[in-house]
Formats: structure tokens, sequence, C-alpha cells
């Protein structure tokens, strides 16, 4: 199955909410009912209200005059407001900003409890493996012993080596051996997975500020990506998310995991539209496969399915 093919499957929850609503707007002419449940459809997608008012009034204005049964008109309105929104958040691909940065290129994955960080970074590091660059994997998440076990199963899987110390010990000191290692192994990418925290916690935050410390004195820049792992079936709550770890652990950029099992994918262009912060991978399933680059277009033409 192609990605386009797993990018349509894995938003049907999220389609399915608003192309009912717009598929009943088409077929009549738009009165305040149906506007009203197209907008309620919308927020249930969690476009987010910003989005959701932007789209709203360039539809009415588009309506004017008209009426909704002109398909190709509302449907192309909706297509280019969203891309308007979500075209700024797809900046340049992992793959990209690896390529143009000396090595080894580090990235810190940062996020709450459960979201998917450690499946995440293992996917990375097998792209990057793909891509005929040497992955290293970091157990920095030494407050659970089995994400340090879950990191090294992925590691043996995938054939990558990992740095790893015993449960307990000091994050910043297993991230300082990781780049240590990495320099003296010529590694290429170092991924650093990190325990789940919530982004209310100010002594588990500050946790994660010296981690970077760490990082910069061992290798200036480091680290070069500080990837938020986000779950999208939380909604709106991973935009509150975004906003506290954007604040506190300087995060450049967003994957967003598990939209495959939500109706409400449409937070992608919530969190675009308020936080500018470039959206780097999402996620529409278990596979490997299933972790792909961003891309605006064909992201809005399977949530719209317009493909």
């Amino acid at each position: 199955m192609g990605w386009l093919q797993r990018l349509n499957d894995g938003l049907t929850k999220t389609r399915s909410v608003v192309r009912g609503s717009l598929d009943r707007l088409l077929g009549r002419a738009a009165d305040p009912a149906l506007l009203e449940e197209f907008e309620a459809a919308l927020i249930a997608s969690d476009l987010g209200t910003r989005v959701v008012d932007r789209v709203m009034e360039q539809l009415k204005r588009s309506l004017h005059g008209t009426d909704a049964s002109q398909a190709a008109l509302v449907q192309g309105m909706l297509k280019e407001t969203l891309l308007n929104v979500l075209t700024p958040a797809s900046g340049p691909s992992l793959e990209n900003l690896i390529a143009e940065s000396s090595k080894p290129f580090v990235i810190l994955a940062v996020g709450v409890n459960g979201v998917g960080k450690t499946t995440t970074l293992a996917k990375i590091a097998q792209r990057v493996l793909q891509g005929g660059r040497t992955p290293l994997l970091v157990a920095a998440d030494t407050f659970r012993a089995a994400a340090i076990d879950q990191l090294q199963v992925w590691a043996d899987r995938i054939g990558v080596e990992i740095i790893r110390h015993r449960h307990g010990a000091d994050p910043a000191a297993v991230a300082f051996d990781g780049l240590a290692a990495a320099k003296a192994r010529n590694v290429d990418v170092v991924l650093i997975d990190t325990a789940g925290r919530l982004h209310t916690k100010s002594n588990l935050m500050d946790e994660l500020r010296k981690i970077s410390r760490v990082i910069g004195q061992e290798l200036p820049g480091a680290p070069h990506e500080v990837l938020l792992v986000l779950d999208a079936t939380v909604g709106q709550n991973a935009l509150a998310q975004a906003r506290q770890f954007q604040l506190a652990a300087g995060v450049t950029g967003l994957a967003l995991t598990k939209l495959d099992g939500t109706a409400r994918g449409g937070i992608v262009a919530a969190i675009a539209d308020e936080l500018k912060l470039p959206v780097r991978l999402i996620g529409v399933g278990e596979s490997a496969e299933d972790l792909q680059d961003f891309r605006p277009e064909a992201f809005v033409d399977a949530l719209l399915g317009t493909a």
C-alpha cells in the first residue's frame, strides 16, 4: 500500500466527520442551519476556532449571491483556506535537515507519557538507516526500565547501536555519553529518547533544559532538532501540550502520531495555525511505513476526500 492510500485510510474517521456535513451543504442552498452544522463538524474535527472562523468567513463570502450546490467552488475554497494554514508549517523534512547539517545531527524527542516517542524515534532511526546514514539511539528515559528495554528491542530489530545506562541513572549523563560515542564512532544521526513528562511539571521541564545544556556543551549547536511528539487522539489538549513544551524546551519541530485512531485529525491545522511550528512527521499506523513526512496538499486531500 502506498503512502497516499495509507494517509487516506488513516484519516477516515476525521474525514467522515467533515465530509458528511460538507456533502449535505453541497447538495442544497446554504441556509443558516446547514452552515451551522458544517461549522460544528469542523470544530468537532479539532481544526481549532481560529481556523474554523477563517474557513466560515471565507465560505460565507464565497457563497454570497450563489448557493452551496456549486461543489467545486465550496471545496476549492475550503482546500485553499486549509492549505494557506498548513503550508507554512510544512518546513524542511528531517532528511533535508540532516543532509544540510554537519554530523552528528542530534534529535531530542520530548513529550508527555504515552504519545509514542520511543516508537517514533525508532522509526526515524530506521529511515535514517535506509537512507544510507548511521543512526545511534540513546536511552535517556531512565525513569522506566521498560522504556530502556523497549528501545533496546527496537535497536536489535532494526540493527542499530544503542547507548544505555542502568534504570534510574541521570538522563543528562546518558545523553552526554551518547554524544561522546557518536563522535568517536563517526555516527551521522543521534536520536535521544527522554522520559514522558506532563507539560505542567516545572521540575521535569527543568530536567529537559539540563539535558539540552549538557548536549550543547558536548556539541555546540546541539540539539539540532527538539522534536515534540504529540498524540492526535487527545485533540485540543495536544495544542496545550505544544504551547508549554515550546516555551520550556525550545521545540523546533512536531511529529503527530495516531491520526488513524481519531476523528480529531484537524488538530494538525490548529497547531500549525497558532504555533507556526513545522510539522515534520505524521503517523497513521503502527508500521515504519506509516510514519511519513508531512505534505500539506496530500493531507488536505485526504482530510476532505478530494484526492
